[in-house]
Protein backbone atom coordinates (compact mmCIF):
# COMPACT_ATOMS: atom_id res chain seq x y z
CA UNK A 1 0.00 0.00 0.00
CA UNK A 2 1.11 3.54 -0.70
CA UNK A 3 -0.47 6.70 0.72
CA UNK A 4 -0.15 9.96 -1.21
CA UNK A 5 -1.27 13.36 0.06
CA UNK A 6 -1.97 15.30 -3.14
CA UNK A 7 -2.03 18.54 -1.13
CA UNK A 8 1.74 18.26 -0.68
CA UNK A 9 2.57 17.64 -4.35
CA UNK A 10 2.65 21.31 -5.25
CA UNK A 11 6.05 22.19 -6.73
CA UNK A 12 6.07 24.54 -9.74
CA UNK A 13 9.00 25.41 -12.03
CA UNK A 14 9.28 28.46 -14.30
CA UNK A 15 10.79 26.84 -17.42
CA UNK A 16 8.49 23.86 -17.94
CA UNK A 17 5.74 21.96 -16.13
CA UNK A 18 6.94 20.15 -13.03
CA UNK A 19 6.41 16.38 -13.39
CA UNK A 20 6.43 14.06 -10.40
CA UNK A 21 6.01 10.28 -10.54
CA UNK A 22 3.95 9.24 -7.51
CA UNK A 23 3.44 5.54 -8.14
CA UNK A 24 4.57 3.07 -10.80
CA UNK A 25 3.79 -0.62 -11.22
CA UNK A 26 3.12 -2.85 -14.23
CA UNK A 27 -0.61 -2.21 -13.81
CA UNK A 28 -0.83 1.45 -12.78
CA UNK A 29 1.13 4.69 -13.11
CA UNK A 30 0.19 7.84 -11.18
CA UNK A 31 1.91 11.18 -11.73
CA UNK A 32 1.29 14.88 -11.45
CA UNK A 33 2.10 17.81 -13.68
CA UNK A 34 2.09 21.32 -12.19
CA UNK A 35 1.84 24.15 -14.72
CA UNK A 36 2.49 27.86 -14.50
CA UNK A 37 0.19 30.01 -16.69
CA UNK A 38 0.98 29.48 -20.37
CA UNK A 39 2.82 26.18 -19.88
CA UNK A 40 1.47 23.15 -21.66
CA UNK A 41 1.64 19.43 -22.12
CA UNK A 42 1.93 19.22 -25.91
CA UNK A 43 -0.66 17.16 -27.77
CA UNK A 44 0.66 13.62 -28.06
CA UNK A 45 -0.46 9.99 -28.11
CA UNK A 46 1.01 6.61 -27.29
CA UNK A 47 0.79 3.36 -29.25
CA UNK A 48 -0.32 1.23 -26.33
CA UNK A 49 -3.46 -0.53 -25.17
CA UNK A 50 -3.89 1.57 -22.02
CA UNK A 51 -6.28 4.20 -20.73
CA UNK A 52 -5.38 7.60 -19.30
CA UNK A 53 -7.30 9.82 -16.89
CA UNK A 54 -6.43 13.54 -16.74
CA UNK A 55 -7.82 15.04 -13.52
CA UNK A 56 -7.57 18.78 -12.87
CA UNK A 57 -6.89 19.26 -9.16
CA UNK A 58 -6.57 23.05 -9.21
CA UNK A 59 -6.63 25.89 -11.70
CA UNK A 60 -8.01 26.53 -15.16
CA UNK A 61 -6.85 25.72 -18.65
CA UNK A 62 -7.85 23.82 -21.74
CA UNK A 63 -7.74 20.15 -22.65
CA UNK A 64 -6.20 19.92 -26.12
CA UNK A 65 -6.01 17.16 -28.70
CA UNK A 66 -8.83 14.93 -29.90
CA UNK A 67 -11.32 16.32 -27.34
CA UNK A 68 -10.71 20.04 -26.85
CA UNK A 69 -12.66 21.62 -23.99
CA UNK A 70 -12.16 23.89 -21.00
CA UNK A 71 -10.35 22.33 -18.04
CA UNK A 72 -11.24 23.43 -14.50
CA UNK A 73 -10.66 22.03 -11.03
CA UNK A 74 -12.62 18.83 -10.54
CA UNK A 75 -12.95 18.00 -14.23
CA UNK A 76 -11.66 14.69 -15.56
CA UNK A 77 -10.98 13.50 -19.10
CA UNK A 78 -10.63 9.72 -19.63
CA UNK A 79 -9.59 8.12 -22.93
CA UNK A 80 -7.38 5.49 -24.54
CA UNK A 81 -3.76 6.73 -24.58
CA UNK A 82 -3.76 6.25 -28.36
CA UNK A 83 -6.08 9.30 -28.69
CA UNK A 84 -4.22 12.61 -29.01
CA UNK A 85 -4.30 14.46 -25.68
CA UNK A 86 -2.66 17.44 -24.04
CA UNK A 87 -3.32 20.43 -21.81
CA UNK A 88 -2.61 24.16 -21.74
CA UNK A 89 -2.73 26.12 -18.48
CA UNK A 90 -4.36 29.56 -18.25
CA UNK A 91 -3.70 29.88 -14.50
CA UNK A 92 -1.51 27.86 -12.17
CA UNK A 93 -2.82 24.36 -12.71
CA UNK A 94 -2.25 21.02 -11.01
CA UNK A 95 -3.01 17.89 -13.04
CA UNK A 96 -3.20 14.31 -11.78
CA UNK A 97 -2.54 11.68 -14.48
CA UNK A 98 -3.45 8.01 -14.07
CA UNK A 99 -2.44 5.44 -16.70
CA UNK A 100 -3.54 1.81 -16.59
CA UNK A 101 -1.97 -0.48 -17.44
CA UNK A 102 1.33 1.36 -17.69
CA UNK A 103 2.98 2.12 -21.00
Amino acid sequence: MKFIDLNTVDRFTPGKPHRELLYDSPNLRVLTFNFEPGQELPVHSHSADSDVALIVLEGEGEFTGAHEMPARAGQTQIMPVAEPHGLKAHTRLRLLVIIAPTL
